[in-house]
């Protein structure tokens, strides 16, 4: 075979990849795109035990018309494996005091997605259930994980496995694969991560917007929060409460379009485009306003508080209240 051959095999090899690469509308995907891509893609759905992944669902009957909606999880999308979510976040001393569910080390977090079997060469999609924001909130701390550890080809899946189940589509019941996959850590993005000491900048000079992710209740000092046995949230700090961030249709939770959220930050007196830390309890809500802020908005310039107000009250840091 002459050079010449060769040269033109190669262009119509490149160019028939390139016809063919996949078009992910990043960051959320729906279930009509996950059907038509799922060959090219590894999902990974987020649940907290074994049982729910292997079970079969049940449906249950709402009001509105020939609509069904899932009352008790159980199956999982053909072709996914599982990642547990009680895993994902570990415990560290710092400053010799234990703080709780923080991101792993590099090493740690590659060998859990290693052995959810994630490999390296196909867009990740995850799933969270889809029924509660906490749920949702699952998978986008494990979806900012993957970032702060380089992963770019990374999506959600709307409605989650709830919409995927209301819109009639099958789950299986049979063995996922227990393969150890081949995933590796890409980097380490710093830029998504916010210190106590960089939060407390922002509080006493507002060198970033600082936005409490938690219910409103909660962030005025009214109730105490799940985790934490004090009242009230950091100086200077906006609340972005959670219900906030999605609708509902026939019992699954889905995200909004870009301009809806920056109509609602503006609501919560919170500027879409604008430096940000966000934090919350624990770290966990507080990865939901970060997607929407980061992913869907496109502000390039929002961090997560890792460890949140646990990790700032385990510091000895203030707090406030509102009038």
């Amino acid at each position: 075979m002459n050079s010449l051959m060769t040269f033109l095999i190669l262009i119509l090899s490149a160019t028939c990849s390139l016809a063919h690469a996949l078009t992910v509308p990043n960051p959320v995907v729906s279930a009509g795109w996950l059907v038509k891509n799922k060959s090219e893609v590894q999902i990974i759905e987020v649940a907290s035990n074994l049982d729910s992944f292997m079970n079969q669902s049940e449906n249950g009957q709402i009001l509105k018309a020939d609509k069904r909606i899932v009352v008790d999880f159980g199956g999982h999308i053909e072709g996914s494996t599982m990642m547990d979510f009680s895993i994902v976040r570990v415990d560290r001393v710092i400053n010799g005091k234990k703080v709780k569910n923080l991101i792993p080390s590099a090493a740690v977090f590659q060998k859990i997605v290693q052995s959810a079997g994630v490999n390296s060469d196909r867009h990740i999609v995850l799933v969270p259930f889809g029924q509660k924001v906490e749920d949702i909130d699952e998978a986008l701390r494990i979806f900012w994980q993957f970032k702060v550890y380089g992963q770019t080809n990374i999506s959600i899946l709307d409605g989650g496995l709830t919409g995927w189940l209301a819109e009639g589509r099958d789950v299986t019941v049979s063995n996922a694969s227990k393969l150890t996959g081949n995933w590796m850590i890409k980097g380490y993005r710093k830029d998504l991560v916010a210190t106590s000491d960089s939060v407390a900048r922002a509080s006493g000079t507002s060198t970033s917007q600082l936005i409490d992710a938690r219910d409103s209740s909660v962030y005025s000092g009214l109730t105490k929060g799940r985790v934490n046995d004090r009242y009230g949230y950091i100086k200077g700090a906006k609340n972005l409460s959670p219900d906030y961030l999605t609708r509902s249709e026939n019992g699954a939770l889905y995200f909004l379009d870009k301009v809806t959220y920056e109509a609602r930050l503006s609501e919560a007196g919170i500027e879409s485009n604008t430096s940000s830390i966000i934090y919350c309890e624990n770290g966990l809500f507080a990865a939901g306003p970060w997607f929407v802020m980061s992913e869907i908005v496109g502000n390039q310039s929002v961090k997560l508080y890792d460890g949140s107000l646990h990790l700032w009250i385990t510091e000895g840091r203030p707090l406030v209240t509102t009038d």
